[in-house]
């Protein structure tokens, strides 16, 4: 509990107190309950305000936690103190303690929807407005972080293309970039990391001599079942993972990694579906274990975990702690492999409750997914991401100074 306190206070001015726990509410943390919960119970009784407990990041809690939450709050009966967002489990021990003080509801909405005409339309509307921009505001924070991850391969990049075609600077190097990725359809950072990774063009006219610019897809496959474009990577990212938590499993959530030769072959989330923005940050760039899907990328094999709070590398990472935190118990990921064992990427799946979820059919069905999706990655990777590299070699005329030309 020292290096994890079990709660946070927010604040929002004028409306009321948002007291947000987290972790697990045991016997050892009854003190700091009840010291931290003292300032905004006094504060939201002087300003005559509701206060809110936001449970959703409570993974479980003692008799003793809530016989000190009793002990807080007994004298608000009058005026009781609003629980939101608390897990089944959680709440069955709060609802068994008979706390005159606290009324639970499902969210914030209802709680404040329950309160006295005192509180508002007006009010609640404006609560849950705050609510809505304080998730907004750390989306933001989480995608500036992402952003931060692949400035240096761009930047990288850039370079390249400045010294080999000597274009007049950065930012002609950038715009050419940005029109091979429009153009070809293909994320920047995806034909970043390309341009670092593949050898120097062979020729003034062709970067690649002798290819096909017209491979043909893999024959079969889930993507026939979709009406989609191969070329287009977000489409069959988003069909692969569909696939996998709709037709063959009923996974809550699934998080869909592709290596970055870049990057020593460091798995990218590329696509999610189900996953919280705290999670998604924790696992946007993976370079080895104890993440489930770093295991199965060195193993080259499918890796169950049936109980993430049961597995001690998990539990005493980061990775473990956000997995909890976003109600992920148990996980299973297949690695993408080619034909020649080449491993491209990973999917897995989350669960809500602990144990092993997949049958043997289901097993069989998410393996031979991974393989189909490792052909198109393969296939993707030798046309589309080759041809983007050859737009850039064939229109780098257009950026170079006229002292170069």
């Amino acid at each position: 509990m020292t290096s994890h306190p079990p709660l946070t206070v927010r604040t929002a001015t004028g409306l009321t107190t948002i007291v947000c726990l987290s972790g697990a509410l045991g016997p050892d943390t009854c003190l700091d309950l009840a010291r931290e919960l003292r300032q905004p119970l006094d504060q939201a009784g002087r300003d005559g305000q509701p206060l809110v407990l936001d449970m959703a990041g409570v993974r479980s809690v003692s008799i003793a936690a809530c016989q000190a939450l009793r002990v807080a709050t007994d004298h608000l009966a009058h005026a009781p103190v609003l629980v939101v967002g608390a897990a089944p489990s959680v709440r069955a021990v709060l609802e068994r303690g008979k706390l005159p003080g606290v009324r639970i509801h499902d969210t914030l909405g209802d709680a404040l929807a329950a309160l006295p005409d005192t509180v508002s339309d007006t009010t609640a509307q404006r609560a849950a407005r705050l609510s809505h921009e304080a998730d907004d505001l750390r989306d933001e924070v989480f995608g500036l972080r992402a952003r931060a991850r692949t400035r240096t391969l761009i930047g990288v990049a850039q370079g390249i293309l400045l010294a080999r075609y000597g274009l007049p600077g950065p930012d002609a190097a950038f715009a050419l970039l940005r029109e091979g990725s429009q153009r070809h359809n293909v994320p920047l950072r995806v034909l970043a990391s390309a341009v670092v990774t593949a050898p120097p063009p062979h020729s003034d006219t062709q970067w690649f001599t002798g290819r096909s610019t017209r491979a043909l897809l893999p024959a079969g496959g889930f993507l026939q079942s979709y009406d989609i474009d191969a070329h287009d990577r977000r489409q069959v990212l988003a069909a692969a993972l569909h696939e996998a938590t709709v037709v063959i499993s009923d996974a809550k959530a699934a998080e869909l990694h592709l290596t970055d030769p870049a990057q020593d072959d460091a798995l990218v989330l590329e696509q999610h579906k189900g996953l919280d923005a705290a999670y998604r940050d924790q696992a946007a760039l993976v370079t080895g274990p104890p993440y489930v899907c770093a295991r199965a990328q060195h193993l080259r094999e499918p890796v169950n975990v049936p109980d993430v709070a049961a597995d001690p590398d998990l539990l005493l990472h980061p990775a473990g702690r956000a997995l909890l935190d976003a109600d992920s118990r148990a996980l299973a990921c297949v690695p993408l492999v080619t034909p020649d064992g080449h491993c491209t990427g990973t999917l897995t799946l989350h669960w809500t409750a602990p144990g092993s979820w997949l049958t043997d059919e289901q097993r069989y069905a998410l393996d031979f997914l991974a393989t189909e999706t490792a052909a198109w990655r393969s296939w993707y990777r030798r046309t589309v991401v080759l041809n983007a590299l050859e737009y850039l070699h064939q229109h780098r005329v257009a950026r170079t100074s006229p002292r170069e030309r």
